[in-house]
């Protein structure tokens, strides 16, 4: 059923055809996913460390520095939080430092910061508790959001809740009574947007895709089964086909907007693989779990219009503005992408991350895109990540 050249190419081929998979997250009220740990210690690729040193200006040993810093960090995050207790602020990656650093309520006890020190982090003072941000986030959550308005998500370095407005709109009379409810709910920063956020499936275009009707999408992450990818792409129930147009399964569970995930099922002579495609710019990516990566880490994506581009996550629990309706508990990257990339691979390292939801821009002058964190799907769905 596949063309058989070199195993890279056979995997890549593998990897869309049959059910390749980005990561997707699951309701607020999903169980928390059990933390994994990569299996193997086996070292970045040339490939990879190449693509970091064009995307972020890096040495060959600074790209594998940087890889081993937020390695480091991701395993602090959860231990860190556990030493702030509700004092908790949030965190983010530093870059400049390699260190994690974690936000604590002021006030907290000296016994306290120290006991966050001792995990390895760096430690900041903050005016509010993460718990006070969601708390005010959810606030914003409830209002009805005018089209100017792009997003929002707690932000934990400046200890608010940041608010996207598209610049050109940002003196409508809408987007200012929204702006002047949500600064009632709580600590509010605004920001402006180059422009307002949309989906990023397309039309039917050759490439390696998957289809549902005359829409093309990318496959984010295999699982045991089939495959996650983002719920605009189809609907429960439609059917879904590879890049030769044979079918694979159907979509068997769906929902955007509130959320952008869905999952389809394999069969028909397709199987799923735990490789993420490289698409000749770096070698395919072995999945290995899916650890969250913190703000401030290096994250690639995986999309068979744009095929492979890495930037760094900025922001996590953001809820998008699309023209559909809004979508929450999203992350949001500095990565490009375009139309067709959409339900395709957010990876760091070798960990699976999300599944590609929309954004602005372009891969060509940039732009920003958010994806839906995979542990939410597979709660949701009681799915399976496949693994190496």
């Amino acid at each position: 059923m596949r063309r058989t050249t070199t195993l890279s190419t056979g995997l890549a081929s593998l990897l869309l055809i049959g059910a390749w998979a980005t990561v997707a997250a699951g309701p607020a009220s999903a169980a928390p996913a059990p933390e994994t740990a990569p299996t193997s210690e086996a070292p970045a690729s040339d490939a990879l460390l190449d693509a970091m040193r064009r995307d972020f200006g890096l040495t060959k040993a600074g790209a594998e520095a940087r890889l081993a810093a937020e390695k480091k960090a991701t395993a602090v995050e959860p231990k860190a939080e556990r030493a702030a207790g509700a004092a908790y602020g949030g965190s983010w990656f530093d870059a400049d430092s390699g260190k994690l650093t974690v936000a604590v309520k002021s006030g907290a006890s000296a016994a306290t910061l120290a006991s966050v020190r001792e995990t390895g982090a760096s430690v900041r003072t903050v005016k509010y508790s993460a718990r006070q941000l969601d708390a005010a986030k959810a606030r914003i959550d409830k209002l009805a959001a005018p089209d100017g308005v792009s997003n929002w998500y707690v932000d934990a370095e400046s200890s608010s809740v940041v608010v996207g407005v598209v610049a050109a709109q940002r003196a409508d009379n809408d987007v200012r009574a929204f702006l002047a409810k949500a600064r009632a709910g709580g600590p509010v920063t605004v920001e402006e947007t180059a422009s307002a956020p949309e989906t990023f499936a397309a039309g039917t275009v050759g490439g390696d895709p998957f289809y549902t009707g005359n829409v093309r999408c990318s496959i984010g992450f295999s699982v045991h089964g089939g495959f996650v990818t983002a719920g605009h792409c189809g609907g429960a129930g439609q059917g879904v086909s590879g890049w030769d147009r044979s079918y694979i399964g159907n979509i068997q569970g769906s929902s955007f907007p509130e959320n952008d995930y869905a999952w389809v099922n394999v069969g028909s002579g397709w199987w799923t693989v735990p490789v993420v495609l490289g698409w000749g710019t770096v070698s395919d990516q072995l999945v290995r779990g899916s650890n969250e990566a913190p703000v401030g880490a290096s994250i690639c994506r995986s999309g068979s219009t744009t095929h492979w581009h890495c930037g760094n996550v900025l922001a996590k629990n953001e809820t998008v503005n699309y023209s559909q309706g809004a979508v929450r508990q999203m992350t949001k990257t500095s990565v490009c992408a375009e139309p067709g990339d959409s339900g395709g691979s957010f990876i760091s390292g070798d960990q699976a991350q999300g599944v590609t939801s929309g954004g602005w821009g372009n891969c060509s002058t940039g732009g920003e895109t958010w994806y839906q964190p995979v542990n939410e799907i597979l709660n949701r769905y009681g799915l399976t990540l496949h693994t190496a």
